[in-house]
């Protein structure tokens, strides 16, 4: 059964989502932009998928070329944003990469990107665009983290321990600036059907990743539409008493 939205939940607001040349972050988009909103998409190396984001929804996306480890990058991208559409309503950081190693197999570069890009990414996007919403009158930021901020998993130290940061990272900005009309919350993926799962699943093997999701992720692989489906909700009006808590969106992974 299709996630199904209705329309203009978003009407007239504008949004910055990163990491949206596929998967999570693309849906994010698609669906932000059926809402009403105007949206700004970001990402650091596949300009070709950005673009064929933003061509899915020429009228309401426009596409950015930014890193979101980079501060210059990110300042640069909400300074945009605001100048283009005068506000910034909502920022979904979901920008990420993963290895797939042991810790101990695991480099020190590797490590240090995956940190950055996740939770460094998801810290300056905060930085940058809660002054922005503050100027706006509130604003909600939903943190794209995942089941593995819960729960760990092998050849995933950098990620999760990236992931499992940034609940924490949300539940602090929740605090900070909930007087400022200004909600943080989380949205935590199962297992989703999207381009960057391809190599994790290669490197486990494709068997047993169907093993795995027939006994632990019960409704079955996820697709991107059923997690942008939660960031609307958490964007809108309807979220308006929602802060500082994670919504897990895994097929019941993390009930058993």
């Amino acid at each position: 059964m299709s996630a199904v939205i209705q329309n203009g939940r978003l009407m007239g607001k504008v949004a910055i989502v990163t990491g949206a040349a596929s998967g999570i972050g693309r849906g994010i988009a698609l669906a932000f932009a059926q809402q009403g909103a105007k949206v700004v998409i970001t990402t650091n190396s596949n300009v070709k998928g950005l673009e064929e984001t933003r061509n899915l929804a020429p009228h309401a996306i426009e596409a950015r070329r930014a890193d979101s480890a980079v501060a210059a990058d990110v300042e640069g991208v909400v300074a945009y944003t605001e100048k283009r559409f005068g506000r910034i309503d909502i920022l979904v950081n979901n920008a990420g990469i993963q290895t797939e190693a042991t810790l101990v197999e695991t480099t020190e570069e590797d490590w240090d990107r995956t940190i950055d890009v996740h939770l460094k990414g998801t810290f300056l996007g905060c930085k940058y665009a809660i002054p922005a919403m503050q100027r706006a009158g509130g604003g909600s930021i939903i943190n794209i983290a995942s089941v593995n901020s819960f729960v760990g998993e092998t050849l995933h130290v950098a990620y999760c321990a990236a992931k499992g940061g940034m609940i924490m990272l949300t539940k602090c900005a929740a605090i900070e600036y909930a007087k400022d009309k200004i909600r943080a919350n989380a949205v935590c993926p199962g297992w989703i059907d999207t381009p960057l799962n391809t190599t994790y699943v290669e490197a486990m093997g494709t068997e047993t990743v169907e093993k795995m999701l027939a006994q632990r992720q019960l409704l079955g692989m996820g697709r991107p539409e059923q997690v942008a489906a939660a960031a609307v909700f958490l964007a809108s009006e309807e979220a308006s008493l929602i802060t500082g808590t994670s919504l897990i969106v895994d097929g019941g992974y993390t009930a058993q």
